[in-house]
């Protein structure tokens, strides 16, 4: 069966500059997802641990995704179809109906529980900090329903504005404190940040830096959960059914550019952001003994901001520092809700084109995953080590990912839209680098 994304109108795209701009907003929602676990914790951490040398990594890491991420868009604009009923079609074998590539897909998701609740922890510790008064283990439940009622009552258009505005927030003083820090003992010089370009990855650092490649920018999560943002904002939708006609070639080409642009504003926002981060925790944190673990962990990040814009910054950043974190998670949540109940329908498990088994399956996930995230931050209590752990997994499945996306880039090719030398090149750097980088990790680890 092929649940279809296309409803029953089309529009033609905007043509003028400002009239695009209105049409953007999938990019942004990752956005608000991808400024939060991977740049508060990953990215400090690998910069704490590494210095100005592993800069690169960063860099990469948001650059090179890109092109991944928009041959995964292009294809959901051009079939119409969910990205479960595209993965059901790629080459592989089969099990119990299931395409590979969907249960790989499925069970690797289910490894990152362990992130998501490391994510889930953090903000818990972090509003604990503000109000101590409270535990962290009742902040965490608080937290776990408030998730799951924001879910199942469907309030995620407010929460996602209310988000996205937190992150802003978040962000301006980041960038501030990067300015600032220049009038500390901690600032760096411009010889520092070319030093973090020459491509040197210390064998000690493996870990951690293929945890903070596979979690930052946009990671095989962002990737995947970009389609269905893309059908939810309607450029499938607008641009209509494949009928073969030339009308339809133009909507797509339109529709498919606006995506590409929306993708690239987002990408120059968390670059950015991810990049503060990084030179934050290397001019403050590299060289201190150890990086504390569990609850301790927030109050030492907390010192990027003490020590570069003064003591009256904590508040600002602990509650800037919750926001980031619960925006992610409740971002993983809404796409999470959305991601599964197509698997389940792939497998036959529900029936993909049934709207109330969809939205069943919704209610019945908006409670169970937070349930079993604060049930994992619980046993573990090692924020840091949960959402490095996830990056590992979401190593692995860039590749799926990677492999996916040629086979679509493949089977749309034929179309001649949105194409030409330069986004085949920039395909081709991504697919290179993303397998590149995860295999040499996943060798090196093992």
């Amino acid at each position: 069966m092929a649940p279809s994304i296309i409803q029953t109108s089309t529009q033609d795209p905007p043509r003028s500059f400002f009239s695009k701009l209105r049409f953007l907003g999938p990019g942004f929602i990752l956005s608000a997802s991808i400024v939060g676990s991977g740049e508060l914790i990953a990215t400090t951490v690998l910069g704490a641990k590494g210095g100005f040398i592993t800069f690169w990594v960063i860099l990469v890491s948001c650059f090179v995704k890109v092109a991944i991420q928009l041959e995964f868009g292009k294809n959901a604009i051009i079939t119409g179809k969910t990205l479960m009923f595209s993965f059901a079609k790629l080459p592989g074998p089969t099990f119990k109906k299931g395409n590979w590539a969907i249960w790989a897909t499925f069970i690797l998701t289910l490894l990152k529980i362990l992130q998501v609740g490391g994510m889930l922890g953090g903000s818990a510790i972090a509003i604990s900090m503000l109000f101590p008064q409270i535990p962290i283990l009742i902040w965490a439940l608080i937290l776990g329903i408030l998730l799951s009622f924001l879910i199942y009552k469907n309030y995620y258009s407010i929460i996602e504005k209310t988000s996205i505005l937190m992150v802003a927030g978040f962000t301006l003083l980041t960038l501030a404190s990067v300015l600032a820090i220049s009038f500390t003992p901690f600032g760096f010089t411009f010889s520092d940040v070319i030093s973090g370009l020459r491509f040197e990855l210390p064998p000690d650092l493996v870990f951690i830096a293929i945890g903070a490649f596979g979690i930052t920018g946009v990671a095989s999560d962002e990737i995947i959960a970009y389609t269905y943002w893309c059908q939810e904002k309607g450029y499938a939708n607008h641009t209509g059914i494949n009928d073969g006609s030339e009308e339809w070639q133009l909507r797509a080409n339109g529709w498919i550019k606006i995506m590409q642009l929306d993708a690239i504003v987002a990408m120059f926002i968390y670059t950015l952001v991810t990049a503060a981060f990084y030179l934050l925790g290397a001019s403050i944190l590299y060289g201190q003994k150890e990086i504390p673990e569990g609850n301790e962990l927030i109050n030492a990040l907390a010192s990027i901001y003490t020590q570069s814009l003064g003591s009256e910054a904590r508040f600002a950043y602990l509650a800037g520092a919750f926001f980031v974190l619960y925006s992610s998670v409740f971002a993983t949540l809404a796409y999470w809700s959305r991601l599964f109940p197509d698997i389940f329908g792939q497998l036959g498990w529900i029936n993909p084109d049934s709207t109330t088994d969809r939205k069943k399956w919704v209610a019945i996930l908006a409670w169970l995953f937070p349930c079993l995230w604060v049930i994992a931050y619980l046993f573990v209590e090692m924020p840091t080590f949960m959402i490095l752990s996830g990056g590992v997994v979401g190593s692995v499945l860039l590749l799926i990912v990677v492999f996916a996306a040629i086979i679509f880039r493949f089977q749309n090719k034929f179309l001649k839209i949105a194409s030409g030398l330069v986004s085949e090149l920039m395909f081709w750097l991504s697919v290179a680098s993303i397998a590149s980088v995860s295999i040499y990790g996943i060798f090196k680890l093992f």
